[in-house]
């Protein structure tokens, strides 16, 4: 059984140990990634390794709620998608961002989805968790708006942060293959116009 670290010198090493998997992950892959690998990247030991995590299996894990928490942390607008001002205003960041990053790299939790959904269950749930999270933040706001009477009755806020968030992802794949922002562009608009559909 893994422990949580007692001390912040504890955190800041389980920390250093995740960010640095998680940077490999992102530069190799998973199947290209070592626990040897990911000791010499975060300068720690073994033994400091396996006093948090019982096996790689458990590190991959940790992966995908750091992964998480950086992808949510980055999209600040999330907090308040409660108008259609903000939910553009979100979409034009996510596109802006990829911009920034010369479209490269992908999501950094859809991008685990095809290396280790297939092959560890712990870790399907994981992103399946992880998915939840950022479908909840967008399910909240067309909820509100729903409340407030910006959206129709008949707008289904559930079916609505699903296709949101579908969009997003197939926009960020065809963004990340083609080197292209417009495709991130292109999604999230058709993703606007579906939601404006139930505007009051």
């Amino acid at each position: 059984m893994t422990e949580s670290p007692k001390t912040a010198r504890g955190r800041q090493t389980r920390e250093r140990i995740v960010s640095s998997a998680a940077e490999l992950i992102g530069e190799r892959g998973v199947a290209e990634t070592s626990l040897d690998d990911v000791i010499e990247r975060a300068d720690a030991s073994k033994s400091q390794l396996y006093h948090y995590f019982d096996d790689r299996e458990a590190l991959l894990r940790a992966v995908v709620a750091h992964n998480t928490d950086g992808v949510l942390a980055a999209q600040p607008h999330l907090e308040s998608l409660d108008t259609w001002k903000a939910i553009r205003d979100w979409f034009d960041s996510l596109v802006q961002l990829q911009v920034e990053r010369n479209a490269q790299g992908g999501c950094p939790v859809g991008s685990l989805v095809g290396q280790l959904a297939e092959c560890d269950e712990g870790a399907r749930l994981a992103l399946e968790g992880s998915f939840g999270r950022w479908e909840d933040q967008i399910r909240y706001g067309l909820r509100a708006m729903k409340a407030r009477g910006k959206l129709d009755r008949r707008a289904d806020p559930d079916e609505l942060a699903t296709a949101t968030l579908a969009a997003i992802q197939g926009g960020l794949l065809l963004t990340q293959t083609r080197r292209d922002p417009g495709q991130l562009a292109i999604a999230l608009d058709a993703a606007y116009a579906h939601l404006r559909e139930y505007a009051v």
